[in-house]
């Protein structure tokens, strides 16, 4: 089966494939708990509140994001592919390692190690996958190229959850963020053993465009975000609901500059595909605003609004997998909250607590168990591992079926399938929306299966849209700022992955919680109108750039 997968594609693909696969193990395996851990009150968690928890998270996928321009700067000038993708690896896994060590000095340092890692590695091993395709054998095969390299990401996003789910349950969240770490590792070793299938593809670009050296360019961007988010950090007030919020998009404002001058500085003939990508990146911000709401506003539904009681003949499979979470009737320190799961929080951000019974009860009394009784359910992490599980089933299917329309004349445009995914995408928040009537506002569990069918339906929106963008910019950044356009797109998913963190910071403030989703739905038929409104334009310069 894999000979088959990999077959007409470069020998560098498998390895590549392998090295993301486990990259994004530790990433996912971090991401899947990381909010859990923050407002954990009981198990050794931080205890935060709810919304400051989100407002972190959100901040932190944020940050990840951001500085892949940096590090795809610094490829493209300095360091080449191969060199600037093992350094962000390593530190990416001392980071994960970090954050098992107590303490909240080894938190934010961990969490700085990782932002700065993955700005080395995320933009360099994409455009190092594009390269290997430049030659014109496999350059009608990159579309499908990156489909199966997105089938890699999702494998590891896939196990780790178990993983998760295993070790910070039997042995605490340390535990389960080492692992992380070991996963990181093994990716590295992975990518240097296919070393000579991408040597020919790390091609250093040239050393002065776009405004000056690299020096220059760094000094030119850092500095100036840095003082508008410090400005951003300490204006009076808040403009956009919190200091960190005001001071990241304050931050992003000098990049954004940047990457509207390299448009008004390009050559003639470069123009038209940079604007084209510059328009890509303001839409699909809002597609990451509502897609990484996976790990905020939907990890809430599943922990508190689910009914996560595991059927007695599901249980020895799922025991042997990690997946369950036993919960005991017993007085203890949990969480005060209201009818709607609302926490009251202290003046250092930290959620009050009471001696009561385990909050999930709040919504399904008949559940509880006898005093001293237990109930064994499944962990909340596990429904990170249903989006990349469809993923893994789908690929094939999506990549199969766009083949078929190829060999008919009748397949897409890269920029057509991002259309059709954010179409696809508003209709996952409308199963939210039904759920949330079902459970009349969430008063009552809901099955878990409208969570799986939400993640069903935005997996397919996924697979049109974020393999797609990154083929897109491939195909359209001039080859001198390949890896820099590649960071471009890394700017939009942290514009947008920090609104999501903004969005889900409102979870509290909608009494009835369908209008949540009616606001996700709405947000994501503006983008995909804006997309199909431009698309004559976007499909045009495509064919005149041979993409």
């Amino acid at each position: 089966m894999a000979t088959t997968l990999f077959r007409k594609h470069p020998k560098g693909l498998p390895y590549l494939f392998l090295t993301e696969m486990w990259e994004r193990f530790g990433y996912y395996l971090m991401i899947g708990i990381f909010l859990l851990y923050m407002i954990d009150t009981d198990k050794g968690g931080l205890g935060f509140a709810q919304d400051k928890g989100s407002d972190i998270y959100g901040t932190f996928i944020a940050l990840v994001y951001l500085t892949p321009f940096i590090g795809g700067l610094l490829a493209d000038r300095l360091l080449g592919y191969r060199v600037a993708i093992t350094i962000g690896g390593i530190l990416m896994g001392l980071g994960y390692a970090a954050l098992a060590i107590p303490g909240m000095p080894a938190f934010w340092g961990a969490l700085l190690l990782i932002i700065i890692g993955n700005g080395f590695f995320k933009p360099n091993v994409s455009t190092l996958l594009g390269n290997l395709y430049n030659d014109p054998e496999y350059k009608v095969y990159k579309d499908s190229g990156y489909s199966i390299f997105y089938m890699g990401i999702n494998i590891g996003a896939f196990i780790c959850n178990f993983v998760a789910a295993y070790l910070r349950n039997h042995f605490g969240w340390g535990y389960a963020f080492a692992a992380a770490g070991l996963g990181m590792f093994i990716g590295v070793f992975i990518f240097w053993l296919g070393n000579k299938h991408y040597l020919h593809a790390d091609v250093k670009k040239e050393t002065k465009q776009d405004g000056g050296a690299v020096g220059k360019l760094l000094g030119s961007i850092l500095l100036p975000a840095a003082v508008a988010g410090t400005l951003g950090w300490f204006i009076p007030g808040n403009i956009f609901g919190s200091d960190s919020t005001d001071a990241f998009l304050f931050a992003t404002i000098p990049i954004i500059v940047f990457f509207l001058s390299i448009l008004v500085k390009a050559r003639p003939k470069e123009k038209q595909p940079i604007a084209a990508l510059l328009t890509i990146y303001m839409i699909v911000i809002l597609f990451w605003a509502i897609f990484k709401q996976n790990g905020t506003a939907l990890t809430i539904w599943a922990e508190k609004y689910t009914d996560r009681e595991i059927p007695a003949a599901m249980m020895p499979v799922a025991e042997s997998m990690g997946m369950v979470q036993p919960l005991t009737n017993e007085l203890g320190v949990y969480p005060a909250y209201d009818k709607f799961f609302r926490a009251p929080v202290q003046a250092d951000g930290k959620v009050v607590t009471d001696s009561t019974t385990h909050p999930y009860f709040i919504n399904a009394p008949g559940k509880l168990p006898a005093d001293g009784g237990s109930i064994k359910l499944l962990s909340t992490e596990i429904f990170q591992s249903v989006n990349p599980f469809f993923v893994i089933v789908l690929t094939p299917l999506v990549v199969g079926f766009f083949g078929l329309l190829r060999r008919r004349n009748r397949e897409p445009s890269t920029a057509g399938k991002i259309g059709y995914g954010l179409l696809i995408t508003s209709l996952s928040s409308l199963v939210m929306v039904a759920a949330v009537y079902v459970t009349h506002n969430g008063f009552e569990k809901g099955s878990a299966w409208w969570l799986i069918g939400t993640y069903g339906v935005v997996t397919v929106g996924e697979l049109c849209l974020s393999p797609m963008g990154l083929s897109l910019v491939n195909k359209l950044a001039p080859a001198r700022i390949a890896a820099l356009m590649m960071g471009g797109w890394s700017l939009a998913t942290s514009i947008g992955n920090k609104l999501s963190g903004v969005l889900a910071s409102m979870w509290d403030a909608y009494d009835y919680k369908a209008n949540f989703f009616w606001v996700n739905t709405g947000l994501t038929l503006i983008a995909a109108f804006a997309v199909f409104v431009l698309l004559r334009w976007l499909n045009r310069v495509l064919r005149e750039h041979g993409a």
